[in-house]
C-alpha cells in the first residue's frame, strides 16, 4: 500500500477518534464520560442542573428546569429529585423524564401521563389543590442517568426559589446554572454566601442574576460537622415589588414584609363561630392575668384541634381562615397559629404570628435580607413584659411556653405590622438541659442486682423524654431495654411517670432487676458502678479532618447511685476520683464508702459551640476519657 494511502487512513482514523471523543465528552447521559474525580465519595453526580426563572410581569413568572443526574448506586436514588408541586396558582405546562443506561442509550421515556399525581397533603381536604407530580422508576442496574425537565407558569412572584449548590453529602456537581431574568424591572436583589470558597461565578445586573458552578466534588460528612447550609454556597433572590394569590405587595426589608403579611395575608381571617367565641369568653371569665388566659386558650386549642402536616412552601404562605379551622377542627401550622391568635384576641391577649425555619438543626433567618423563601413553619409569640413566650400551636402535648428543640435558639420573623422584626426564640442554656438520675442499688453475692431508679429531666432533655408516657406498655419496655442496653438480662418490674407541665419537668420512677450484672470470679465480685448512664460516645477518628465541627446543644447529666455491698463482701479496689475541665465541658466522678454502701457521683457537662477542625482531636480525646472512666470497675472480695 502506498505511503500516502496509509497516511490518509491514519488521518481519517484520528479524525474519527477525535470526533467520537468530543462527542462522548459532551454526552451527559453516559456515566462513562464522568470525570473520575467527581465519582470520588459520590453516590450520584448532577451532570447538569439548569434552572431559569423569567419574570415577565408582576403577576407572571415562568420556571423551567433541566436536571440530569447519574445515579452510581442505590444510595444515590434520592438525588434524582424528579418531582414538582403544583396547585391552582402553579400550572405545569410540560414535564418529562428520560432514563439512560450506563453507555447513554435511552431505555425509558416517562411522559406527563406516566407521572404519579397525588395530594401533597394527607388527612384533610383543606389543601386538596396542593398536589405533586413525581416520577416512579425502579432501576434494574447501576449506574443509570435521568434527565428530568419541566416548565411551569405562576402569577406568584413573592417567594422566588433560592439557589443551593449541593443537594446533600455524597453528591458531586458537574455543572449548575441558576438564572433569573427580571423583565418587569421589579427591583431584583440577591444575597450570596460562601461563593468564593467554591469558585461560583456570578453575572449580575439590575435585570439579571446568574450563578454558575462547575466540577465540584462531593462532600463527605464528618462527625459533628455543621449543616450543609453553613458550609456550602447559598444564594437568595427576591424582588421588591411582587404578587401573591391575587394580592400585590412591595417590600425590601423585614418591617415592610411583616406589614404586608399582616395586612394582606392575615387580615380578615380571624373570625370564629359565635359558639366558640362564647366558650372562650366563658373559660377566661374572672381571669385577669393575660398569660393565664393564654394558657387556657392554648389548652383549648390542644384539646379541640389536630394538626395536618403541610409545609409553608407546599400549602402556600397564607393561612386558611380561622372559621374553617373552627368548623373542621384541624389545620396546618399556618391555620392553627392564625386560629389560636384569633381566640387570644377574643380573650384580649395580644400575640404575634411568627415565621421560623424549624427542625432539629438550628437555622436562622438572615436579618439583612428579607425574603419569603425563608421559613418553613409558623409559631406564635405572646408578649410578657420584656420577654416573649413562644408556643407551637401544632403540638397537642407540649407544655405552654415550651418549644423544645424544633424551633429554639434561632432568628425568626415576628409579624407586627410595620414594627415587624427579626427576633430570637427561646434558648435553653446548657446548664438547664438537665438529666438527673438517682438510684438505690442492691447487689447480691451472685452479682444479681435490683434497684429503684428516679430520672428527672428539664429543658431540652425533657423534650426527648416526656413523650415516653404516651407509648404503649410494650414500647415502654423496649425503650428502657434500649436505654440501658449495657445491662444484660434486664427486667422492668414497674414504672410510674409524672409530667409536671408547669415547671416543665418529667419524672420517671422505674423498678428494675437484672441477673448476673456483676461478675463473680473466685472470691471476687466485679462490676461497673455506672449502671444507669454509661456514655460510650466517641466521635469518629480522622487522620485529616476537612470540616469544622459544632455542638449545637449542650446538656448536664448528674448521677448519684447508692450501691449496697453484699453481705460477706468487702471493698478491695475502688477507682480514683477524677475531674476533667476542658473548653468543651466538664466531667467528674467520685466515690465514697459509708458503712456498707458505696456512693457513686458523676457529672457530665457538655457545652454548645462552634469549633475549628484543629480542636477536633482534643474534643475526641475528652470523649474517649469519659467513655473509659464510665467503664471503670469496682472489685469486692469475700470477707475473712
Amino acid at each position: 500500500m502506498p505511503a500516502y494511502m496509509k497516511l490518509k487512513i491514519s488521518v481519517n482514523i484520528l479524525c474519527l477518534f477525535t470526533c467520537l471523543l468530543s462527542f462522548s465528552q459532551d454526552n451527559l447521559h453516559s456515566s462513562l464520560t464522568i470525570n473520575p474525580e467527581l465519582k470520588k465519595s459520590a453516590n450520584a453526580v448532577v451532570r447538569l442542573s439548569d434552572v431559569t426563572l423569567e419574570i415577565k410581569e408582576r403577576r407572571s413568572m415562568s420556571v423551567s428546569l433541566k436536571r440530569i443526574v447519574t445515579v452510581l448506586n442505590e444510595k444515590g436514588n434520592r438525588f434524582v429529585q424528579a418531582y414538582v408541586g403544583y396547585d391552582k396558582y402553579r400550572k405545569i405546562k410540560k414535564i418529562e423524564a428520560l432514563i439512560y443506561n450506563e453507555s447513554g442509550k435511552e431505555i425509558k421515556k416517562i411522559k406527563k401521563r406516566d407521572f404519579i399525581d397525588q395530594s401533597a397533603v394527607d388527612g384533610g381536604t383543606l389543601y386538596s389543590d396542593s398536589r405533586v407530580l413525581y416520577m416512579s422508576y425502579l432501576p434494574i442496574s447501576y449506574p443509570y442517568t435521568v434527565e428530568f425537565t419541566y416548565e411551569m407558569d405562576t402569577p406568584n412572584t413573592a417567594a422566588i426559589p433560592s439557589w443551593g449548590l449541593f443537594d446533600g453529602y455524597y453528591v458531586s456537581v458537574e455543572k449548575d446554572i441558576y438564572t433569573i431574568k427580571d423583565l418587569a424591572n421589579l427591583g431584583l436583589r440577591s444575597k450570596k454566601k460562601r461563593f468564593e470558597s467554591f469558585n461560583v461565578e456570578v453575572n449580575e445586573n439590575s435585570r439579571l442574576i446568574e450563578f454558575k458552578a462547575e466540577n465540584v466534588k462531593a462532600l463527605k460528612p464528618e462527625s459533628l460537622s455543621p449543616t450543609l447550609s453553613k458550609l456550602t454556597p447559598f444564594g437568595m433572590v427576591a424582588v421588591e415589588r411582587f404578587h401573591y394569590n391575587g394580592v400585590d405587595g412591595q417590600a425590601k426589608n423585614w418591617a415592610e414584609f411583616g406589614d404586608w403579611i399582616e395586612n394582606s395575608l392575615l387580615k380578615g381571617r380571624n373570625t370564629v363561630t359565635a359558639k366558640t367565641k362564647g366558650e372562650i369568653l366563658n373559660l377566661v371569665k374572672g381571669v385577669e392575668d393575660p398569660i393565664e388566659k393564654a394558657k387556657i386558650v392554648y389548652q383549648f386549642v390542644q384539646d379541640n384541634t389536630r394538626y395536618i402536616s403541610v409545609q409553608v412552601g407546599i400549602g402556600g404562605i397564607q393561612p386558611i381562615p380561622a372559621l374553617e379551622v373552627d368548623r373542621l377542627k384541624y389545620g396546618d401550622c399556618k391555620g392553627l397559629t392564625n386560629y389560636t391568635q384569633a381566640l387570644l384576641t377574643i380573650a384580649d391577649v395580644p400575640s404575634f404570628y411568627s415565621i421560623v425555619q424549624a427542625g432539629p438543626q438550628i437555622v436562622d433567618f438572615d436579618p439583612d435580607f428579607a425574603s419569603l423563601q425563608q421559613g418553613n413553619h409558623i409559631i406564635l409569640g405572646i408578649p410578657n413584659e420584656d420577654e416573649t413566650i413562644w408556643v407551637d400551636c401544632t403540638s397537642q402535648i407540649h407544655p405552654f411556653g415550651f418549644i423544645g428543640d424544633f424551633t429554639d435558639s434561632r432568628n425568626v420573623l415576628l409579624v407586627k405590622g410595620n414594627e415587624s422584626k427579626i427576633v430570637e426564640t427561646t434558648s435553653y442554656p446548657d446548664s438547664l438541659n438537665i438529666q438527673s438520675i438517682k438510684a438505690k442499688v442492691n447487689l447480691d453475692i451472685e452479682g444479681n442486682l435490683s434497684s429503684n431508679v428516679v430520672i428527672k429531666t428539664n429543658g431540652i432533655q425533657y423534650d426527648s423524654r416526656f413523650v415516653i408516657e404516651r407509648k404503649t406498655d410494650k414500647n415502654i419496655l423496649e425503650h428502657y431495654k434500649s436505654f440501658w442496653n449495657n445491662i444484660n438480662n434486664l427486667e422492668i418490674e414497674n414504672y410510674n411517670f409524672e409530667n409536671d407541665k408547669t415547671n416543665v419537668e418529667f419524672t420517671e420512677e422505674v423498678a428494675i432487676s437484672a441477673s448476673k450484672y456483676g461478675s463473680v470470679n473466685n472470691e471476687r465480685l466485679i462490676f461497673v458502678p455506672n449502671i444507669f448512664n454509661k456514655n460510650n460516645y466517641v466521635p469518629d477518628r480522622y487522620r485529616n479532618r476537612k470540616l469544622s465541627f459544632e455542638i449545637q446543644r449542650g446538656y448536664l447529666d448528674i448521677d448519684n447511685f447508692e450501691i449496697v455491698i453484699p453481705e460477706s463482701y468487702e471493698l478491695e479496689a475502688l477507682p480514683d476520683d477524677v475531674e476533667i475541665n476542658t473548653d468543651f465541658g466538664l466531667y467528674s466522678v467520685g466515690f465514697s464508702v459509708v458503712e456498707d454502701k458505696i456512693e457513686y457521683t458523676r457529672k457530665l457537662y457538655i457545652k454548645k459551640g462552634a469549633y475549628d477542625k484543629s480542636a477536633y482531636s482534643t474534643y475526641r480525646d475528652f470523649r474517649k476519657k469519659v467513655s473509659k472512666l464510665d467503664n471503670s470497675i469496682i472489685v469486692l472480695k469475700k470477707s475473712k
